[in-house]
């Protein structure tokens, strides 16, 4: 399994346009075969960090992800809505593998 980490430095007057951004995405990843595991948004921390983690089998999976969502045009639309609010500023992806309990 490989998990994508995903740090976002978002537009604090926007964070409405992100998290509905974020709603967005959660079922299309798990429609291309993800565990999506969630979007985390501030709280008592920095106003513009928020990240979010989610799962593939493989990195191989993941890149059937990536190249098959740049033709959905339900990710076309969430992209869209990204581009037009300008609610995120920057992001970091970072692929990390779970240690599990044995």
């Amino acid at each position: 399994m490989i998990t994508c980490y995903v740090r976002y430095e978002i537009d604090p007057s926007k964070i409405v346009d992100f998290e509905n951004y974020a709603k967005l995405w959660i079922p299309l990843v798990e429609k291309f075969g993800g565990v999506h595991h969630g979007y985390f948004l501030p709280h008592e921390s920095a106003n513009d960090l928020a990240v979010t983690l989610f799962s593939f089998p493989s990195m191989a999976d993941y890149e059937t992800y990536r190249i098959d969502s740049m033709k959905d045009d339900d990710c076309k639309a969430a992209y869209e809505l990204a581009e037009k609010s300008n609610c995120i500023r920057r992001y970091d992806r970072q692929f990390l593998r779970p240690v599990l309990r044995p």
